[in-house]
Protein backbone atom coordinates (compact mmCIF):
# COMPACT_ATOMS: atom_id res chain seq x y z
CA UNK A 1 0.00 0.00 0.00
CA UNK A 2 1.26 3.33 -1.08
CA UNK A 3 2.84 5.29 1.77
CA UNK A 4 2.29 2.64 4.32
CA UNK A 5 5.27 0.20 3.15
CA UNK A 6 8.00 -0.61 5.79
CA UNK A 7 11.07 -3.10 4.95
CA UNK A 8 13.65 -4.98 7.87
CA UNK A 9 16.77 -5.56 6.54
CA UNK A 10 18.75 -8.17 8.19
CA UNK A 11 22.56 -8.64 8.61
CA UNK A 12 24.92 -10.69 9.90
CA UNK A 13 26.36 -14.51 9.39
CA UNK A 14 25.13 -16.78 6.86
CA UNK A 15 23.20 -19.94 8.65
CA UNK A 16 24.74 -21.87 5.64
CA UNK A 17 28.07 -20.23 4.76
CA UNK A 18 28.87 -18.27 7.88
CA UNK A 19 30.02 -15.32 6.20
CA UNK A 20 28.63 -12.18 7.25
CA UNK A 21 26.12 -10.75 4.88
CA UNK A 22 22.53 -9.21 3.77
CA UNK A 23 20.66 -12.42 4.90
CA UNK A 24 17.02 -13.58 3.52
CA UNK A 25 14.73 -14.96 6.11
CA UNK A 26 13.16 -18.48 4.64
CA UNK A 27 11.37 -21.36 6.32
CA UNK A 28 12.07 -25.19 5.83
CA UNK A 29 8.91 -26.50 7.03
CA UNK A 30 8.64 -24.35 9.86
CA UNK A 31 11.93 -23.85 10.43
CA UNK A 32 13.00 -20.26 10.10
CA UNK A 33 16.66 -20.08 8.44
CA UNK A 34 18.92 -17.45 7.74
CA UNK A 35 20.42 -17.77 4.20
CA UNK A 36 22.63 -15.16 2.20
CA UNK A 37 21.65 -14.77 -1.60
CA UNK A 38 24.36 -17.41 -2.64
CA UNK A 39 23.11 -20.17 -0.60
CA UNK A 40 19.61 -19.57 -1.18
CA UNK A 41 20.62 -19.68 -5.03
CA UNK A 42 22.78 -22.91 -4.30
CA UNK A 43 20.25 -24.77 -2.38
CA UNK A 44 17.54 -23.80 -5.18
CA UNK A 45 19.47 -25.79 -7.78
CA UNK A 46 19.99 -28.55 -5.54
CA UNK A 47 17.66 -31.63 -6.87
CA UNK A 48 17.30 -29.99 -9.63
CA UNK A 49 17.14 -32.92 -12.18
CA UNK A 50 19.72 -32.78 -15.64
CA UNK A 51 18.97 -30.67 -18.12
CA UNK A 52 16.67 -28.73 -15.82
CA UNK A 53 17.58 -25.12 -14.63
CA UNK A 54 15.81 -22.35 -12.73
CA UNK A 55 14.76 -20.46 -15.82
CA UNK A 56 13.01 -23.84 -17.50
CA UNK A 57 11.78 -24.13 -14.56
CA UNK A 58 9.75 -21.05 -14.08
CA UNK A 59 8.95 -21.06 -17.90
CA UNK A 60 7.21 -24.67 -17.31
CA UNK A 61 5.25 -23.02 -13.96
CA UNK A 62 4.13 -20.60 -16.35
CA UNK A 63 2.90 -22.48 -18.96
CA UNK A 64 0.93 -24.28 -16.34
CA UNK A 65 -0.51 -21.34 -15.26
CA UNK A 66 -1.89 -20.37 -18.36
CA UNK A 67 -3.11 -23.53 -18.92
CA UNK A 68 -5.03 -23.76 -15.73
CA UNK A 69 -6.76 -20.44 -16.43
CA UNK A 70 -7.79 -21.41 -20.03
CA UNK A 71 -9.57 -24.47 -17.92
CA UNK A 72 -11.09 -21.76 -15.61
CA UNK A 73 -12.43 -19.94 -18.59
CA UNK A 74 -13.95 -23.17 -20.46
CA UNK A 75 -16.32 -23.08 -17.14
CA UNK A 76 -17.34 -19.19 -17.23
CA UNK A 77 -21.08 -19.79 -18.60
CA UNK A 78 -22.66 -16.34 -17.72
CA UNK A 79 -20.92 -13.25 -15.09
CA UNK A 80 -22.61 -12.83 -12.30
CA UNK A 81 -24.27 -9.36 -13.46
CA UNK A 82 -26.02 -11.01 -16.50
CA UNK A 83 -27.54 -13.56 -13.39
CA UNK A 84 -28.44 -10.31 -11.66
CA UNK A 85 -30.32 -8.33 -14.35
CA UNK A 86 -33.76 -9.21 -13.32
CA UNK A 87 -33.12 -9.08 -10.00
CA UNK A 88 -34.40 -6.03 -7.87
CA UNK A 89 -32.28 -2.61 -7.90
CA UNK A 90 -31.09 -1.29 -4.19
CA UNK A 91 -33.27 0.91 -2.80
CA UNK A 92 -32.11 4.63 -1.53
CA UNK A 93 -29.61 4.58 1.48
CA UNK A 94 -29.76 6.90 4.28
CA UNK A 95 -26.55 6.76 6.02
CA UNK A 96 -25.47 9.49 8.72
CA UNK A 97 -22.68 10.35 10.51
CA UNK A 98 -23.65 9.91 14.03
CA UNK A 99 -20.31 10.54 16.07
CA UNK A 100 -16.84 11.42 15.05
CA UNK A 101 -14.49 9.50 18.04
CA UNK A 102 -11.66 11.64 18.70
CA UNK A 103 -8.69 10.68 20.63
CA UNK A 104 -5.90 9.56 18.43
CA UNK A 105 -2.98 11.67 18.38
CA UNK A 106 -1.82 10.31 14.89
CA UNK A 107 -3.16 8.20 11.94
CA UNK A 108 -5.98 5.55 12.74
CA UNK A 109 -4.57 2.74 11.52
CA UNK A 110 -6.79 -0.28 12.65
CA UNK A 111 -10.45 -0.99 14.22
CA UNK A 112 -12.80 -3.66 15.01
CA UNK A 113 -16.26 -4.08 16.78
CA UNK A 114 -16.79 -6.04 20.32
CA UNK A 115 -19.37 -8.71 19.42
CA UNK A 116 -21.66 -6.75 22.02
CA UNK A 117 -22.24 -4.23 19.30
CA UNK A 118 -21.29 -1.40 21.76
CA UNK A 119 -18.05 -1.23 21.97
CA UNK A 120 -14.75 -1.00 19.80
CA UNK A 121 -11.11 -1.00 19.28
CA UNK A 122 -9.18 0.97 17.05
CA UNK A 123 -5.24 0.44 17.04
CA UNK A 124 -3.47 1.01 20.82
CA UNK A 125 -6.38 3.54 21.99
CA UNK A 126 -8.97 1.32 23.60
CA UNK A 127 -8.79 2.20 27.96
CA UNK A 128 -5.52 4.12 26.63
CA UNK A 129 -3.62 1.07 26.71
CA UNK A 130 0.29 1.93 26.31
CA UNK A 131 2.47 -0.05 23.54
CA UNK A 132 6.32 0.50 22.75
CA UNK A 133 5.57 0.32 18.83
CA UNK A 134 3.99 3.76 17.40
CA UNK A 135 2.34 2.20 14.67
CA UNK A 136 -0.03 0.06 15.46
CA UNK A 137 -1.16 -1.50 12.50
CA UNK A 138 -3.54 -4.41 13.57
CA UNK A 139 -6.25 -4.93 16.24
CA UNK A 140 -9.00 -7.45 17.06
CA UNK A 141 -11.41 -7.84 20.10
CA UNK A 142 -11.48 -11.68 21.61
CA UNK A 143 -14.95 -13.11 20.97
CA UNK A 144 -15.97 -12.86 24.67
CA UNK A 145 -15.32 -9.02 24.89
CA UNK A 146 -12.59 -9.74 27.51
CA UNK A 147 -9.57 -9.03 25.73
CA UNK A 148 -8.18 -7.03 22.79
CA UNK A 149 -4.99 -8.36 20.46
CA UNK A 150 -2.78 -5.24 19.01
CA UNK A 151 0.59 -5.50 16.91
CA UNK A 152 2.50 -3.71 14.75
CA UNK A 153 6.01 -2.83 13.76
CA UNK A 154 7.93 -4.26 17.03
CA UNK A 155 7.29 -7.52 14.90
CA UNK A 156 5.15 -8.56 18.18
CA UNK A 157 1.33 -9.41 18.75
CA UNK A 158 0.24 -8.66 21.84
CA UNK A 159 -3.09 -9.74 23.89
CA UNK A 160 -4.43 -7.53 26.63
CA UNK A 161 -7.06 -8.44 29.00
CA UNK A 162 -9.68 -5.52 29.90
CA UNK A 163 -11.03 -4.42 32.95
CA UNK A 164 -13.97 -2.25 33.79
CA UNK A 165 -11.31 -0.56 36.25
CA UNK A 166 -10.35 2.27 34.61
CA UNK A 167 -7.48 2.62 36.86
CA UNK A 168 -5.43 -0.69 36.47
CA UNK A 169 -2.48 -0.64 34.81
CA UNK A 170 -3.91 -2.71 31.42
CA UNK A 171 -0.13 -2.51 30.12
CA UNK A 172 1.11 -4.27 33.22
CA UNK A 173 -1.03 -7.03 32.01
CA UNK A 174 -0.31 -7.49 28.17
CA UNK A 175 1.15 -10.84 26.88
CA UNK A 176 3.07 -11.27 23.84
CA UNK A 177 1.78 -14.28 22.26
CA UNK A 178 3.02 -14.03 18.74
CA UNK A 179 6.35 -12.90 16.76
CA UNK A 180 7.42 -12.74 13.28
CA UNK A 181 10.17 -11.53 11.57
CA UNK A 182 8.74 -8.67 10.24
CA UNK A 183 6.14 -6.32 10.88
CA UNK A 184 2.45 -7.83 12.28
CA UNK A 185 0.16 -6.13 9.61
CA UNK A 186 -3.29 -8.31 10.91
CA UNK A 187 -4.53 -10.37 13.71
CA UNK A 188 -7.91 -12.20 14.40
CA UNK A 189 -8.69 -14.28 17.25
CA UNK A 190 -11.02 -17.50 15.74
CA UNK A 191 -13.70 -18.63 17.21
CA UNK A 192 -12.06 -18.49 21.23
CA UNK A 193 -10.20 -16.48 23.09
CA UNK A 194 -7.53 -19.09 23.10
CA UNK A 195 -6.10 -19.03 19.45
CA UNK A 196 -4.75 -16.08 17.46
CA UNK A 197 -3.89 -15.71 13.96
CA UNK A 198 -1.44 -13.58 12.75
CA UNK A 199 -0.46 -11.42 9.15
CA UNK A 200 2.69 -10.17 8.30
CA UNK A 201 5.68 -8.43 6.38
CA UNK A 202 7.59 -11.40 6.56
CA UNK A 203 5.01 -12.96 4.47
CA UNK A 204 3.76 -15.72 6.29
CA UNK A 205 0.32 -16.10 8.12
CA UNK A 206 0.50 -17.79 11.71
CA UNK A 207 -1.68 -19.69 13.90
CA UNK A 208 -0.72 -19.44 18.01
CA UNK A 209 -1.93 -20.78 21.20
CA UNK A 210 -2.79 -17.65 23.51
CA UNK A 211 -1.68 -19.24 26.92
CA UNK A 212 1.24 -20.52 26.21
CA UNK A 213 2.64 -18.39 22.84
CA UNK A 214 3.43 -21.66 21.09
CA UNK A 215 3.62 -21.48 17.15
CA UNK A 216 0.68 -24.21 16.34
CA UNK A 217 0.72 -23.79 12.25
CA UNK A 218 2.83 -21.52 9.90
CA UNK A 219 1.26 -20.72 6.53
CA UNK A 220 4.08 -19.83 3.92
CA UNK A 221 3.07 -19.26 -0.09
CA UNK A 222 3.24 -15.61 -0.24
CA UNK A 223 6.23 -14.14 -1.81
CA UNK A 224 5.86 -10.75 -0.31
CA UNK A 225 4.64 -8.70 2.47
CA UNK A 226 0.81 -10.15 3.80
CA UNK A 227 -1.29 -7.18 4.49
CA UNK A 228 -4.68 -8.65 5.29
CA UNK A 229 -5.93 -11.57 6.84
CA UNK A 230 -9.96 -12.80 7.30
CA UNK A 231 -10.98 -15.95 8.87
CA UNK A 232 -14.43 -17.83 7.71
CA UNK A 233 -17.50 -16.54 9.09
CA UNK A 234 -18.69 -20.04 9.86
CA UNK A 235 -18.02 -21.60 13.91
CA UNK A 236 -16.60 -25.05 12.64
CA UNK A 237 -14.70 -22.88 9.90
CA UNK A 238 -11.29 -24.29 9.21
CA UNK A 239 -10.16 -21.87 6.37
CA UNK A 240 -9.23 -17.98 6.24
CA UNK A 241 -8.22 -15.68 3.24
CA UNK A 242 -5.00 -13.57 2.89
CA UNK A 243 -3.66 -10.72 0.60
CA UNK A 244 -0.98 -9.20 0.31
CA UNK A 245 1.68 -7.36 -2.07
CA UNK A 246 2.55 -10.04 -4.27
CA UNK A 247 -1.43 -9.47 -5.87
CA UNK A 248 -2.51 -12.56 -4.49
CA UNK A 249 -5.38 -13.79 -2.63
CA UNK A 250 -5.01 -16.94 -0.82
CA UNK A 251 -7.34 -19.46 0.92
CA UNK A 252 -6.03 -21.46 4.01
CA UNK A 253 -6.63 -25.04 5.64
CA UNK A 254 -5.62 -24.01 9.57
CA UNK A 255 -5.38 -28.01 10.37
CA UNK A 256 -2.58 -28.73 7.65
CA UNK A 257 -1.06 -25.53 6.47
CA UNK A 258 -1.83 -25.92 2.97
CA UNK A 259 -2.99 -22.53 0.44
CA UNK A 260 -5.49 -24.68 -0.97
CA UNK A 261 -6.80 -21.98 -3.71
CA UNK A 262 -4.76 -19.16 -5.30
CA UNK A 263 -6.10 -15.82 -7.03
CA UNK A 264 -4.16 -13.77 -8.74
CA UNK A 265 -6.55 -11.24 -10.82
CA UNK A 266 -5.12 -8.07 -8.94
CA UNK A 267 -2.32 -5.59 -10.44
CA UNK A 268 -1.38 -4.09 -7.18
CA UNK A 269 -0.78 -4.61 -3.88
CA UNK A 270 -3.95 -6.25 -2.17
CA UNK A 271 -5.01 -3.91 1.09
CA UNK A 272 -7.57 -5.81 2.74
CA UNK A 273 -9.47 -9.34 1.88
CA UNK A 274 -13.45 -9.85 3.63
CA UNK A 275 -15.12 -13.10 3.28
CA UNK A 276 -18.64 -12.74 2.18
CA UNK A 277 -21.31 -13.73 5.00
CA UNK A 278 -22.48 -17.01 3.43
CA UNK A 279 -18.30 -18.10 3.56
CA UNK A 280 -18.68 -19.11 -0.04
CA UNK A 281 -17.10 -15.90 -1.69
CA UNK A 282 -14.74 -13.11 -0.46
CA UNK A 283 -13.69 -9.22 -1.58
CA UNK A 284 -10.59 -7.54 -1.91
CA UNK A 285 -9.11 -4.02 -1.94
CA UNK A 286 -6.45 -3.44 -3.98
CA UNK A 287 -3.89 -0.17 -4.89
CA UNK A 288 -5.13 -0.94 -8.70
CA UNK A 289 -8.15 1.02 -7.41
CA UNK A 290 -10.36 -1.82 -7.96
CA UNK A 291 -12.40 -4.05 -5.56
CA UNK A 292 -12.93 -7.95 -6.61
CA UNK A 293 -15.52 -10.44 -5.90
CA UNK A 294 -14.08 -14.40 -5.61
CA UNK A 295 -16.74 -17.54 -5.43
CA UNK A 296 -14.95 -19.81 -4.07
CA UNK A 297 -17.00 -22.90 -5.51
CA UNK A 298 -16.52 -21.56 -9.12
CA UNK A 299 -12.92 -21.14 -8.00
CA UNK A 300 -12.88 -17.46 -10.19
CA UNK A 301 -13.17 -13.54 -9.80
CA UNK A 302 -16.96 -12.96 -10.52
CA UNK A 303 -17.03 -9.65 -9.98
CA UNK A 304 -14.48 -6.50 -10.16
CA UNK A 305 -15.93 -2.72 -8.74
CA UNK A 306 -14.11 -0.10 -10.70
CA UNK A 307 -15.03 3.46 -12.36
CA UNK A 308 -12.92 5.54 -14.10
CA UNK A 309 -13.11 8.57 -12.26
CA UNK A 310 -11.86 6.53 -9.46
CA UNK A 311 -7.70 6.51 -9.49
CA UNK A 312 -7.02 6.02 -6.01
CA UNK A 313 -6.22 2.84 -4.53
CA UNK A 314 -9.10 0.74 -2.30
CA UNK A 315 -7.26 -0.19 1.43
CA UNK A 316 -10.57 -1.99 3.22
CA UNK A 317 -13.75 -3.59 2.14
CA UNK A 318 -16.58 -5.04 4.31
CA UNK A 319 -19.85 -6.21 3.71
CA UNK A 320 -23.47 -5.07 4.80
CA UNK A 321 -25.35 -7.98 6.61
CA UNK A 322 -27.03 -9.32 3.95
CA UNK A 323 -24.34 -9.33 1.32
CA UNK A 324 -26.04 -7.63 -0.97
CA UNK A 325 -23.77 -4.25 0.19
CA UNK A 326 -20.23 -4.09 -0.57
CA UNK A 327 -18.41 -1.11 1.66
CA UNK A 328 -15.07 -0.01 0.53
CA UNK A 329 -12.71 2.98 1.58
CA UNK A 330 -10.65 4.62 -0.39
CA UNK A 331 -7.23 6.76 -0.29
CA UNK A 332 -9.16 9.53 -2.06
CA UNK A 333 -11.07 9.63 1.66
CA UNK A 334 -13.96 8.72 0.66
CA UNK A 335 -16.43 5.02 1.50
CA UNK A 336 -17.88 3.93 -1.92
CA UNK A 337 -21.16 1.35 -1.13
CA UNK A 338 -21.46 -0.98 -4.61
CA UNK A 339 -24.34 -3.27 -5.19
CA UNK A 340 -22.76 -6.87 -5.16
CA UNK A 341 -24.74 -8.44 -7.28
CA UNK A 342 -24.85 -5.70 -10.31
CA UNK A 343 -21.43 -4.36 -10.00
CA UNK A 344 -22.95 -0.57 -10.03
CA UNK A 345 -22.16 2.23 -7.33
CA UNK A 346 -24.80 2.71 -4.73
CA UNK A 347 -23.57 5.76 -2.70
CA UNK A 348 -20.50 7.43 -1.79
CA UNK A 349 -19.96 8.62 1.86
CA UNK A 350 -17.82 12.09 2.59
CA UNK A 351 -16.51 13.30 5.65
CA UNK A 352 -12.98 12.17 6.25
CA UNK A 353 -10.02 14.35 5.59
CA UNK A 354 -7.60 11.88 5.17
CA UNK A 355 -7.40 8.29 3.33
CA UNK A 356 -9.57 5.71 5.05
CA UNK A 357 -7.55 2.61 6.89
CA UNK A 358 -10.60 0.46 7.79
CA UNK A 359 -14.25 -0.04 7.57
CA UNK A 360 -16.16 -2.51 9.43
CA UNK A 361 -20.03 -2.83 9.53
CA UNK A 362 -21.47 -3.58 13.47
CA UNK A 363 -22.18 -7.62 14.17
CA UNK A 364 -25.43 -6.07 14.18
CA UNK A 365 -25.58 -4.66 10.90
CA UNK A 366 -27.40 -1.34 12.05
CA UNK A 367 -23.61 0.61 11.84
CA UNK A 368 -20.88 1.16 9.70
CA UNK A 369 -17.38 2.67 11.33
CA UNK A 370 -14.68 4.06 9.21
CA UNK A 371 -11.05 4.65 10.48
CA UNK A 372 -8.86 7.06 8.73
CA UNK A 373 -5.62 8.99 8.86
CA UNK A 374 -6.80 12.61 9.75
CA UNK A 375 -6.60 10.92 13.57
CA UNK A 376 -10.65 9.86 14.14
CA UNK A 377 -13.02 7.07 13.62
CA UNK A 378 -16.92 8.13 12.15
CA UNK A 379 -20.02 5.76 13.35
CA UNK A 380 -22.25 5.95 10.64
CA UNK A 381 -26.00 5.31 11.48
CA UNK A 382 -26.77 2.35 8.70
CA UNK A 383 -30.80 3.02 8.86
CA UNK A 384 -31.76 1.92 5.24
CA UNK A 385 -29.79 -1.04 3.33
CA UNK A 386 -30.82 -3.90 1.62
CA UNK A 387 -34.43 -2.53 1.60
CA UNK A 388 -35.24 -3.51 5.15
CA UNK A 389 -35.03 -0.98 8.02
CA UNK A 390 -33.38 -1.84 10.91
CA UNK A 391 -33.63 -0.34 14.26
CA UNK A 392 -31.61 -0.16 17.48
CA UNK A 393 -29.24 2.45 16.61
CA UNK A 394 -28.62 2.90 20.75
CA UNK A 395 -25.00 0.63 19.59
CA UNK A 396 -24.04 3.66 17.69
CA UNK A 397 -25.17 6.60 19.98
CA UNK A 398 -23.53 4.56 23.19
CA UNK A 399 -19.64 5.19 21.73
Amino acid sequence: MCDQTFMAATFGPCDSCSKASPLMNIYIKTEAINYCSFCVEMMACQGLQKGETLASLKKESENLKKKLEEERGKLNDVELHQMAEKVEAVAALSLKTRRVLKGHGNKVLCMDWCKDKRRLVSSSQEHGITLPCTWVMACAYAPSGCAVACGGLDNKCSVVPLSLDRNENLAAKKKSVAMHTNYVSGCSFTNSDMQLLTSSGDGTCALWDVESGQLLQSFHGHTADVLSLDLAPSETGNTFVSGGCDMKANVWDMRSGQNIQSFESHESDINCVKYYPSGDAFATASDDATCRFYDLRADREVAVYQKDSIIFGASSVDFSLSGRLLFSGYNDYTINIWDVLKGTRVSILFGHENRISRVRVSPDGTALCSASWDNSLRSHNVSHVDGKVHQGTEQVDSL
